[in-house]
């Protein structure tokens, strides 16, 4: 039955399918994100929405970091087979930043058209809110906004201040300040997180890599990087 359905999505014109997520009870639509065929598996098996993500490069749980899961009532497959339109009941919020709707941007005025519900900040915990507050900058005025200044300015901005703050960690590091060590370490984090924001890299993936090294020694590891 769950092969049967996957099969009729047409995954030869890509091997992620986009997806529409609705809201059961008004038809308000709530985010859009994208499934390959894990995902949509893992879908139909449980009725609970799991996307695959593409700056992750991994299936995700709606919800599994915030507990704000999405229980599907239905999928429909448009008229090419090529895009699904499923409905559901959503648990607190649909979007990261704590609004109902990931939908909440102007795009004419840029202006924001709804307030946020839910604090989410713990429940992703301060690198991914941080991550995704640089990606929110990457429209945002370079005038008001360092950030923005930062991501307009380019690569050689970006990576020289990489270089930088790494240097001056190294610095505080050498004078054993333990205070200046965290806020350089702190800084050094910040321009390595929009150095790969500007790549649209997630943190997840550098956890993802961490996780794979657990079971392999560094010795190892560094050997598996050799031709």
């Amino acid at each position: 039955m769950v092969e049967e359905a996957v099969n009729r999505v047409d995954w030869e014109k890509s091997e992620l399918l986009p997806v529409i997520v609705q809201d059961v009870a008004n038809n308000e639509v709530l985010m859009m994100a994208y499934m390959d065929k894990e995902a949509l598996s893992l879908s139909l098996e449980t009725k609970i929405a799991h996307y695959f993500s593409r700056s992750k490069q991994r299936i995700w749980k709606k919800g599994e970091s915030s507990g704000h899961i999405q229980t599907i009532h239905s999928f429909a497959l448009d008229c090419d087979n090529d895009t699904l339109l499923i409905k559901v009941t959503q648990e607190g919020v649909a979007c990261h930043t704590g609004r109902r709707s990931c939908f909440f941007t102007e795009l004419e005025s840029g202006e924001t058209n709804s307030k946020v519900e839910v604090d989410t900040s713990v429940a992703y915990g301060v690198i991914d809110t941080l991550y995704h507050t640089i990606q929110e900058r990457k429209n945002a005025d370079p005038t008001t906004s360092w950030t923005a200044k930062l991501l307009s300015k380019g690569e050689n901005t970006i990576l020289k201040k990489v270089v930088e703050e790494a240097g001056e960690y190294c610095f505080a590091h050498k004078d054993d300040d333990e205070g200046e060590m965290v806020y350089e370490a702190a800084d050094l984090t910040y321009h390595m997180l929009v150095a790969l924001a500007s790549k649209n890299i997630s943190p997840d993936r550098i956890k993802q890599e961490l996780a794979r090294r657990f079971d392999m020694s560094g010795i190892a590891e560094k050997n598996s990087r050799k031709d």
